[in-house]
């Protein structure tokens, strides 16, 4: 009664009501700030998926563009490719010589295993058609007249060189007087040693090697054991008439599976497919790998 004469119970009333308001507000402030904490954490979100879709775009943009190079290096194709031995190649390589520019107009680059710079300035777009042929010796003209790669049997170290004429030394590419050419089989052997052009002093040494396993008599592992012990014979006196040469520079060629075998120092050592009688299959081997193909890039 104190209260409501005192104009008490209105004010309580008046409190209660803003008391009520003020939580929901207060309710009303939560909610909100969870719902901007929610929105923030969406938005951090997406802009994170939104990085990751942009570093996969650039990653696919990248591949393509890879894909893209590597289908035009592979669309590239050589204008011309053809081999020369002989009298042929005599002639291609004077002309190749014959070419005379100004100071520092022609590119002769030996090509091994990484292409270097100034075949890239040279070839331009075409310069990838030299990973296909290297090992190879690259001429070209600084207006690419001349643009040809070729291959020594006898290929020098690697180098690059700017001149006013390409850089072609006869030895790299034809056998000169006093180089030894030896053609070893598994049952043959001939060597020889070049003057004036030809393959002079040539010495031969056949062993009858089994050749293939029959029915009957040996077993299959005393056949291959008594074939090997014919070959490493033969091969012994392969080495007793190369110790007695004792050549300065050699070039060994024959069969794979037995090259390996001859433990012989050589400039040059190469896999050749040559038959017969052992004076022309020595003669076929030796022409066989003194044969340059030019390549026109």
């Amino acid at each position: 009664m104190l209260d409501r004469l005192l104009g008490r119970a209105s004010l309580k009333a008046r409190i209660e009501e803003l008391e009520e308001e003020k939580r929901h507000l207060e309710r009303q402030l939560e909610a909100e700030s969870e719902r901007r904490a929610d929105a923030a954490t969406a938005r951090q979100e997406a802009e994170e998926r939104v990085n990751r879709l942009e570093d996969r775009i650039a990653d696919l943009e990248g591949r393509l563009d890879g894909d893209a190079d590597a289908e035009s290096a592979q669309a590239l194709t050589p204008r011309e490719t053809t081999a020369l031995r002989g009298d042929r190649l005599v002639e291609v390589l004077d002309r190749l010589r014959s070419l005379d520019t100004g100071p520092e107009g022609a590119l002769t680059a030996m090509v091994a295993d990484e292409r270097p710079g100034a075949v890239d300035d040279a070839l331009g777009d075409r310069a990838p058609l030299v990973d296909r042929t290297a090992p190879c010796l690259v001429c070209v003209d600084d207006a690419r007249l001349v643009s040809v790669a070729l291959d020594p049997p006898l290929a020098p170290d690697p180098f690059a060189e700017w001149d006013d004429g390409f850089r072609l030394d006869d030895a790299w590419f034809r056998p000169t007087d006093g180089l030894t050419v030896a053609l070893v089989r598994s049952d043959l052997f001939a060597v020889g040693v070049y003057e004036d052009g030809d393959l002079q002093h040539v010495e031969t040494v056949e062993t009858d090697v089994k050749g293939s396993h029959s029915k009957g008599g040996f077993s299959q592992s005393r056949f291959e054991r008594r074939r090997e012990e014919q070959v490493a014979a033969h091969l012994d006196d392969c080495r007793t008439v190369l110790d007695r040469r004792d050549p300065d520079r050699l070039v060994l060629l024959g069969e794979r599976t037995v090259l390996d075998d001859m433990d012989r120092e050589a400039v040059a050592t190469a896999p050749v497919d040559a038959s017969g009688d052992p004076r022309p299959a020595l003669e076929d081997a030796a022409d066989s790998f003194f044969t340059t193909r030019l390549t026109r890039l």
